[in-house]
């Protein structure tokens, strides 16, 4: 019989709703069943994509002896992380602050209240190679809850006083400046891998905005250094066995130091932030790769990860037929029989695929150990004609691939993850011309204000198969805002401008914390927890007030209302004395940071009528890495006052000569406005456009 999980949406909920466990979702029905009959509470956190989720589920979940312990002694929940970030962020902290590390399975045991006691992430059925096993600590603690309750409810009061006070954070406000920048730039560089890209030991994680960081450094030092970390750190995940080869896209971090083995599973929001990264790659350093590399990064998320309402789906599994990677990796001799003799070695040697296997049971994850031009050389063959017959191989394989038993898809729709895919599209868009990526943009942004929209006009978290759950968090409003701000400097339609400065304000009014500055993870009239969370920290994804200080910042200089910089100013001196102490945990935030100590760009673009001219121009300042600007479009027409409306000073800014004008101001000061392109470029990037 299915347990409580069987009505719910969740993907990762109703994997467990078969479960023996007579699981429950988190909610009033299941603390009220455990103050009841006296249960501590077993609460078990993950996601629906987590392969060692999958493994505490098939070994103890699944299990008939595991399961009768907990039914007996213990009130089990299930929550999926996804869903409900701010229960795990609380329970992690208390992992953390009682472990000293954390990770998914997440697995709490605690109190009636809600108090941790207990904590770990996964724990195998029995003890085994120094690890506590599942059983024996559901015996000992159901015995600890019997015979020595007092110190058990002790330690939760311990546990909850110490991740409250975590929380409290510091007065002082510290100096965030370009000193700050470059202490962030010289720890990134320390722990640079100079062998094989990326920062630290294994395993590797892409952590993009690491990169868009170090671009805007490279934007004011012009160090050689910094551009060496950053193009060897691009080159090397492109190249490496975290990208998939066969059908694109970039899987979750590398296990090992050569990104050659991944941890197969490929999220929603690595795509978007390593398509801006690379963009952003391309926009400074001119090398078409980058560009490459986010285009493809778009198939795949536009073949694979986008619903029928046009949103995009969360994540993809790693685990098929149950095994990690199955679905992705391949034998010499069927690559050979796919693609016949000839084409088929060529393929191998490239792509480094061998009878002896570079992973598990002579099987191989494709990867490059050198680019397609020296391949070229290499074999005395012509770039084109080696790059049609590999790009004819991969597809065969893909092809094949295709019939293979797939990995789970997570098909739930996230506002914050869709946030982030749609500015990644429409930074694309600019970037690289293509319109195809703004209208994948504005569909999934207008799904979201049609669909997920509350009745206050808020945003809800999470769509799923017609089904609306549980309110926006901080992520969400920071997330869908920063895709608003980029869709609309890329097709200057006002509404999702408009929608940006409403929806900044509606978030402000839910998650500020009026007393000592900074958002809140959840909002005011959100679900009490044993404390309130106010995140920070860049991880896997930005944290929500870093992305929150750049959009106030960049709504501020496109409106002209003081009051958004002012908001970002006291995010600064929130959190300053976290920043400073250790700025590369924190390159979303200094992205914000550098935003402000400028120099910014205020560009606004006015015509009296579309044509020609002005669409070089635009094309001219979408190319162009200018990591401090903002962009506007001023029409001389009826529909002129929308734009006035949200940014009133535009209003005396009109074409001269009924030509395009464009108007720059930079520092708090305006240039002579400009109406042809070769001052603009001049005035922008310092050179003359390129020919096409």
């Amino acid at each position: 019989m299915p347990n409580q999980l069987i009505a719910e949406k969740s993907p990762y909920l109703l994997q467990h709703a078969s479960n023996p466990v007579d699981w429950y979702p988190w909610g009033p029905e299941a603390f009220q069943k455990a103050e009841e009959e006296d249960r501590p509470i077993f609460l078990s956190i993950g996601y629906a994509t987590c392969h060692w989720c999958h493994v505490m589920a098939h070994e103890s979940f699944e299990d008939e002896e595991v399961s009768r312990l907990l039914n007996q002694s213990y009130i089990a929940i299930k929550v999926d992380r996804e869903e409900r970030p701010d229960i795990d962020q609380v329970y992690m902290s208390a992992c953390q602050a009682l472990t000293g590390r954390g990770g998914w399975p997440l697995s709490i045991f605690m109190t009636p209240g809600g108090k941790p006691f207990f904590a770990g992430t996964y724990f195998p059925k029995r003890s085994r190679m120094g690890m506590s096993g599942f059983i024996e600590l559901l015996t000992k603690i159901s015995e600890l809850w019997k015979d020595d309750r007092e110190k058990v409810l002790r330690a939760g009061d311990d546990v909850t006083r110490s991740i409250r006070a975590g929380k409290e954070g510091t007065s002082e406000i510290f100096p965030l400046d370009l000193q700050t920048l470059e202490k962030g730039k010289v720890q990134l560089a320390r722990a640079f891998d100079p062998a094989w890209g990326g920062f630290g030991a294994a395993p590797k994680f892409p952590t993009p905005h690491h990169l868009t960081f170090l671009l805007r450094s490279l934007d004011r030092s012009k160090d050689r250094f910094t551009q060496t970390i950053v193009e060897k750190t691009l080159e090397a995940m492109r190249f490496g066995g975290i990208y998939d080869q066969i059908g694109l896209g970039f899987h979750r971090y590398s296990v090992d130091e050569k990104w050659l083995v991944p941890h197969f599973e490929k999220m929603l929001y690595d795509q978007a932030l390593l398509a801006m990264a690379y963009t952003e790659a391309y926009q400074a350093l001119g090398n078409p790769f980058y560009a490459q590399v986010t285009r493809e990064i778009f198939t795949y998320v536009l073949r694979d990860m986008t619903s029928k309402e046009r949103g995009f789906y969360s994540a993809e599994d790693a685990d098929s037929e149950g095994r990690e990677g199955l679905f992705y990796i391949w034998r010499a001799e069927d690559v050979q029989q796919i693609l016949g003799s000839n084409l088929g070695d060529l393929f191998c040697r490239f792509y480094n695929i061998t009878a002896q296997g570079n992973f598990e049971e002579g099987m191989n994850i494709p990867h490059m150990t050198r680019s397609l031009s020296e391949f070229a050389q290499s074999e005395k063959m012509e770039a084109k004609e080696l790059e049609a017959l590999l790009a004819e191989a991969r597809e065969r394989l893909f092809q094949v691939r295709r019939r293979r038993i797939h990995p789970l898809k997570d098909d739930k729709i996230l506002t914050s993850w869709n946030g982030l895919m749609i500015a990644a599209l429409a930074k694309g868009s600019q970037a690289l011309s293509e319109g195809q990526y703004a209208q994948a943009a504005k569909k999934a942004a207008d799904f979201i204000l049609e669909t997920m929209k509350t009745p206050e006009g808020g945003l809800y978290r999470r769509y799923r198969d017609g089904h609306l759950a549980n309110p926006g968090y901080l992520e969400d409003y920071a997330f869908f805002i920063w895709g608003l701000i980029e869709l609309y400097e890329a097709t200057f339609e006002t509404l999702y401008f408009e929608e940006a400065v409403r929806l900044q304000q509606f978030q402000f009014d839910l998650f500020w914390d009026s007393d000592q500055g900074g958002c809140y993870f959840t909002s005011r009239d959100g679900e009490m927890l044993i404390t309130r969370e106010k995140d920070i920290y860049d991880g896997a994804a930005p944290s929500g007030n870093s992305v929150t200080a750049l959009n106030c910042l960049r709504l501020g200089r496109m409106t002209g209302n003081t009051a958004w910089e002012e908001k970002a100013d006291r995010i600064f001196k929130t959190f300053s004395a976290q920043v400073a102490g250790y700025p590369m945990a924190y390159t979303q935030f200094l992205n914000a940071v550098d935003f402000i100590l400028g120099p910014s760009q205020e560009i606004v673009i006015t015509e009296a009528s579309p044509g020609t001219a002005t669409q070089e121009m635009i094309d001219l300042i979408h190319r162009a890495f200018l990591p401090r600007k903002v962009l506007l479009r001023r029409p001389e027409d009826r529909s002129s006052q929308e734009i006035i409306k949200l940014a009133p000073y535009t209003e005396r800014m009109i074409s001269v000569n009924q030509r395009p004008t464009v108007y720059v101001c930079e520092n708090y000061s305006c240039r002579t406005p400009i109406t042809d392109l070769e001052t603009l470029s001049l005035t922008l990037i310092g050179k003359l456009p390129a020919e096409e």
